[in-house]
């Protein structure tokens, strides 16, 4: 019998490879021929092809992420969490043996989590699938447009215009082509997410229809809202008509033709008839009550369009109020602009400032978001925050809304006036603004407001894409030198190996392994990278099971990349998912700024190599550090 297996981890590190040595082991000892391709940090490996597809009895996914599954339709899949292939390959494989599996067909969802994975709110799950597809959008639009206002930019009465003819305002044109794909990139792989490929033409289509209101009468659209509802939409009307029984003749075109031809249709004159219409009709009575709040309501309307600019970012919300400033410019009335240009860059350095404040509360790709969104608000990009909303909305919205607020509010009553229809730090520097001290006193306001809000609402993450409770790993990488790792040893010493462990509790073992590395020259600060390890503790243990551990953490206190070794042979309670206390404990250190993915091959190697029970056995009773070095010579 030949049984084909796929493994993956939402990170790619230990617990796909384990599964993988696990899952082969039990093949051979029941004699059964199998192959597994782990998808991990660094791609594919051994990739199963078609001939091996054809000649398989079954297939099994242990994976905590999506697999796609169309090559093996008509095969009997088996489809299980990352734990299970470490913890029971045998019951999955006899599983499979006894046939009791069922056939996957093509047209069912590609989304293949696991039945262990479903604690996890769906809706949340798709929603993220969408917002990983946009974020590139974002940040390539924000930054060619931001890049061409700043070099190339001239003040007009009109705003900051770009010359036409000139390269900036191709590159400007670049950038707003990528923001054009935004909300319908969102929106289709929200769909994609939910009823795989059939899903994606009716989400990306009802995306567009919701981000051009001309479709129903609105100069604003629906904006990145309007796109999520649509995604929706689209997933769930294409899932359902998946479900309705055609003849055999024609399923072949049900996901290519009928499915998005029909789902298409669907969103598209919900959106034009009973959704788009009604919203646009909202939009126009909010610009003509805007009008009227001037004068002794001033404070009052600086809430307003604070609360409105930051609500949707960049959609029509911030629209109406963005454009209510642009037509008080033309009438001579520069006061209006002045606040809403605070508010428009709030939301983004807000966000930036919190991932800075407290990392514990973003996950690894909100952190980098977080580094784009600085930049993003210092030339006016509301939109910088958009991941950070898609990703917690009920959180995020009403903090940056609270900040847009207050910065818009301080800068009324600061008589802060904006001789451009633009935002940001960016029209202060090329003195659009007046007075301009006033300016940055709101800017700072309303960002240390959004900031504190966010984080004190927010709660600290289990880790970056692993579900609560699951051991994670973090990509650590090597750095950009030269040197090449090959084997565990070439990133330890007998220096970083304690075979005595003396202490009693998880901290005080992770101090005597930071003690060895700080002893070896391998860290500059030993406080700053023991934050590091309890930063990643907290997002999930890192007791993966079987005696082991392996705390890990980049850290700029980090000076080159290292694996601290130790031994506490009675073990140590380290919250592992299988209650074994941990007697094995690799500590790996690596810099902060890092490059590549040699280091990653080495957590593979170790994680396979860990598999093995009698080299587990071996370790344990090594009695010197000499012997402990010559066994770990053996990870390669």
């Amino acid at each position: 019998m030949k049984i084909l297996a796929v493994t993956s981890c939402p990170n790619g590190i230990a617990h796909t490879y384990m599964a993988s040595e696990n899952l082969q082991k039990a093949a051979e000892k029941l004699g059964v021929d199998m192959k597994v391709e782990t998808q991990g940090g660094i791609g594919v490996e051994n990739e199963l092809t078609e001939k091996d597809i054809r000649e398989a009895d079954g297939i099994i996914i242990a994976a905590d992420k999506t697999v796609a599954k169309d090559r093996f339709a008509g095969k009997k899949v088996l489809v299980v969490g990352v734990q299970e292939g470490i913890r029971n390959p045998e019951q999955l494989i006899k599983k499979m043996m006894s046939g009791d599996v069922p056939v996957y067909q093509a047209q069912e969802s590609g989304d293949s989590l696991p039945t262990t994975s479903k604690k996890e709110n769906p809706v949340y799950r798709h929603l993220m699938n969408g917002v990983s597809f946009m974020v590139p959008f974002i940040v390539v639009g924000g930054l060619l447009i931001a890049i061409a206002l700043t070099i190339g930019g001239e003040k007009t009465p009109e705003g900051l215009v770009i010359p036409e003819g000139s390269v900036w305002k191709n590159i400007e044109a670049i950038g707003g082509a990528a923001f054009t794909f935004m909300v319908p990139i969102l929106a289709g792989f929200i769909a994609y997410s939910i009823a795989d490929k059939p899903g994606l033409a009716p989400g990306v289509v009802g995306g567009y229809i919701a981000a051009d209101g001309s479709f129903y009468g609105s100069e604003a659209g629906a904006g990145f809202i309007g796109g999520i509802i649509a995604g929706f939409l689209a997933g769930y009307v294409a899932l359902w008509i998946k479900k309705v029984k055609v003849p055999k003749a024609i399923q072949p075109i049900m996901p290519i033709i009928i499915i998005p031809v029909i789902a298409s249709f669907i969103v598209g004159m919900a959106f034009i008839y009973l959704i788009g219409a009604p919203i646009a009709q909202v939009f126009e009575g909010l610009t003509s009550w805007l009008e009227g709040m001037q004068g002794t309501s001033s404070i009052l309307l600086a809430l307003i369009l604070g609360a409105m600019i930051a609500f949707d970012m960049g959609g029509p919300v911030n629209k109406v109020a963005f454009l209510f400033g642009a037509a008080m410019i033309g009438e001579g009335n520069y006061g209006i602009m002045g606040p809403i240009a605070v508010a428009i860059c709030v939301p983004p350095i807000g966000m930036g400032l919190a991932t800075f404040l407290n990392k514990k509360k973003y996950q690894v790709t909100e952190r980098e978001a977080g580094k784009a969104s600085f930049t993003m608000g210092f030339f006016g990009i509301t939109e910088g925050a958009i991941p950070f909303a898609a990703q917690d909305p009920l959180r995020v919205i009403p903090s940056i809304m609270v900040g847009s607020m207050t910065g818009s509010v301080i800068a009324m009553l600061g008589h802060v006036g904006d001789r451009v229809a633009h935002g940001g730090p960016i029209v202060a520097v090329l003195g659009a603004v007046d007075n301009v001290l006033m300016f940055f006193v709101a800017v700072i306001g309303g960002v240390i407001v959004t900031a504190f809000m966010v984080n004190l609402l927010k709660k600290d993450v289990q880790g970056d894409g692993e579900q609560e409770g699951t051991p994670t790993e973090e990509s650590i990488e090597e750095p950009s030198e030269k040197s090449e790792i090959n084997k565990l040893t070439d990133i330890t010493n007998l220096d970083l190996i304690d075979i005595n462990l003396a202490g009693t509790t998880r901290d005080q073992v992770i101090d005597e392994m930071i003690g060895k590395l700080n002893q070896a020259g391998m860290l500059s600060s030993k406080d700053g990278f023991k934050e590091a390890i309890l930063a990643r503790e907290q997002e999930g243990t890192t007791g993966i099971g079987d005696s082991i551990a392996i705390p890990h953490g980049k850290s700029d206190e980090v000076k080159q990349p290292s694996v601290a070794f130790g031994i506490k042979r009675d073990g140590v309670d380290w919250n592992s998912l299988d209650g074994t206390d941990a007697k094995l404990i690799f500590m790996i250190a690596v810099p902060k700024q890092s490059e590549g993915d040699a280091h990653l091959k080495i957590l593979q190697i170790l994680s396979r190599k860990l598999m093995d029970e009698s080299f587990r056995e071996r370790l344990l009773t090594v009695g010197t550090k000499e012997g402990a070095y010559q066994l770990l010579e053996e990870i390669e």
